[in-house]
């Protein structure tokens, strides 16, 4: 049986590198990724350029750029970093079958019984070397037994020791240093050393068969992934290298740091097991069917997607999934291949509800000169739950009834999306305000549920809504009698009111900085039937508007 072999793989520039790569000319001055730590901004990610700058990780941006004055800055997504580590998941494959990802920067992988594919370890480094140079990635590697080793060796070799002075001999020095101990940063107070990236777009370093201790004897202790107490502590007491621990007994590192300092020390050495976990693939959902003989007829094409529609949504059912949206794929004799997408109201694995969606696109497929296969894929997918009704049979037919009618809403909503997009339909739901303009809320019908009811307004409410208009009128909180609005002259008959709306006192929304309204139901001379409210003034000054029109 081969001997045991991890490999360590450390992109230390992963999220400045990501957008480096979408725009090359973020390469050319100090570039930063900034992320939000609390109120705090702090820099997540550092090109090569800002390094040479003297920026460091986790650095306030407001030191950064007194630091640094021509920095430039990209807010942190987070996932896109993972969508992007997840790619780099997925070319690590091409080394070994046993990959798993240590976010949100590295990966591992299992090279037990695969580094001789590639002519040993050093080839199966350079290749690795060439990729993520071809790549524009900043990537560390290492190589050894054990997990534990191979993390350290990828991140801390080139690291510096930190000063042997401990925090606590402060007060044995002389008082000219200790009145600038306190300057000191956290690392030589006997904290971990801030990690940085020097030397070469892509190191290796490999530990030979049995040799872990060797290898981290004389690493820093932070390469053993301790949390930072810990590290704090072993700092006070002047252990510095992991080499310091290793001849200490155990039990004694147990009762005095507990079993977390122990168990790395075994993993890292190998004496505890620490198994890796590959990721396991993505669920996909694909089917396809090939011609002896090239098609080009509408009711060809429409039977062989009916076949294959039965076979997806079989495979769906035995996975409890269900399909939002389908991806139609034809492939022609020219070596061409036309794809068209096609979006339900809801996820769902039912072949009768799929294949009228699919015939209305069966027009746009271009045939040209034959197709010779025909891929049917599941794009988009959701978990679906078994649903048990219990009740007697009336009860279980009005919910049979129910849900019946429910699908056909969501079918019509599918049907009506194939032809003008599924975004366009939209429905109205009630929304969480007093408000006039945010009582109700504006979503796309294919991700949301019906509303099951409205509540009730406190007042009657207008048909018609638009941006406050103002009003010429004298000055009052009454409904003026007479009033211009529109270039036309008003005369009130009626007004019901008023109805006093506040604005929401946690937002500073600019259309309610005018205060308190008073509305009022105004009739007029000409028929209409106005809401007029009265401005009290806030950072607006007072009047007259109108909001709206009833019926």
């Amino acid at each position: 049986m081969p001997h045991r072999r991890i490999l360590s793989l450390w992109f230390p520039r992963l999220g400045a590198e990501r957008l480096i790569r979408i725009d090359p000319l973020l390469g050319e001055r100090p570039f930063a990724v900034v992320d939000s730590d609390g109120p705090a901004q702090t820099l997540s990610s550092l090109s090569r350029a800002a390094s040479a700058a003297g920026l460091t990780l986790g650095q306030p941006l407001r030191d950064a750029h007194a630091l640094c004055a021509d920095l430039v800055t990209r807010p942190r997504v987070a996932h896109h970093e993972a969508a992007f580590l997840g790619a780099l998941h997925r070319w690590a494959g091409k080394f070994s079958p046993w990959v798993s990802a240590e976010p949100p920067d590295g990966l591992v992988i299992d090279l037990t019984g695969c580094a001789h594919l590639f002519g040993g370890e050093e080839a199966l480094c350079r290749q690795v070397i060439e990729d993520c140079s071809d790549l524009g990635l900043t990537a560390r590697l290492g190589i050894a037994d054990t997990l534990g080793t191979a993390w350290a060796l990828a991140r801390y070799t080139e690291q510096g020791i930190a000063s042997h002075r401990s925090g606590d001999a402060i007060d044995s020095e002389a008082p000219a240093t200790r009145s600038r101990a306190g300057k000191r940063r956290h690392w030589e107070r006997g904290g971990a050393a801030p990690l940085t990236v020097t030397g070469p777009a892509v190191a290796h370093h490999i530990a030979p068969i049995g040799k872990s201790y060797n290898a981290l004897s004389d690493l820093p202790i932070a390469a053993l992934r301790l949390d930072a107490d810990t590290l704090a502590q072993l700092g006070r007491l002047g252990l510095r290298r992991v080499g310091d621990l290793l001849g200490q007994p155990r039990a004694g590192l147990a009762r005095r740091f507990g079993r977390g300092l122990v168990d790395r020390l075994d993993q890292a050495t190998g004496s505890a097991p620490e198994p890796i976990s590959p990721t396991p693939p993505p669920d996909r959902f694909a089917v396809r069917l090939s011609f002896p003989d090239p098609i080009g007829l509408a009711g060809d094409t429409e039977a062989a997607l009916a076949r294959m529609t039965d076979r997806l949504c079989a495979r769906l059912e035995t996975r409890a999934r269900g399909a939002r949206t389908l991806r139609i794929e034809a492939h022609r004799c020219d070596h061409s291949m036309q794809w068209l997408t096609v979006t339900a109201a809801t996820a769902h694995h039912d072949p009768e509800r799929w294949l009228p969606l699919l015939a209305m696109k069966i027009d746009e497929i271009d045939a040209g000169p034959g197709i010779d296969m025909l891929r049917l894929e599941a794009t988009g997918h959701e978990p679906l739950h078994q649903r048990t009704r219990a009740g007697h049979a009336e009860a279980a037919a009005r919910g049979q009834s129910r849900a019946t009618r429910g699908a056909a809403m969501e079918d019509l909503i599918g049907r009506l999306g194939a032809r003008i997009g599924m975004e366009a339909i939209t429905r109205r739901h009630p929304g969480q305000s007093h408000i006039p303009e945010k009582t109700a809320l504006t979503l796309a019908a294919a991700w949301s549920e019906p509303a099951e009811h409205w509540p009730a307004p406190v007042a009657p409410r207008p048909l018609t809504l638009w941006t406050p208009e103002p009003v010429t009128a004298e000055s009052g909180t009454c409904p003026p009698i007479r009033f211009r609005w529109r270039g036309r002259d008003f005369r009130c008959l009626n007004a019901t009111g008023p109805e006093r709306i506040a604005p929401e006192w946690w937002l500073d929304d600019p259309n309610w900085r005018s205060g308190a309204r008073d509305y009022w139901q105004v009739e007029t001379d000409r028929g209409d039937r106005l809401w007029l409210y009265y401005a009290h003034g806030a950072a607006i000054s007072e009047g007259w508007f109108c909001h709206g029109l009833f019926a």
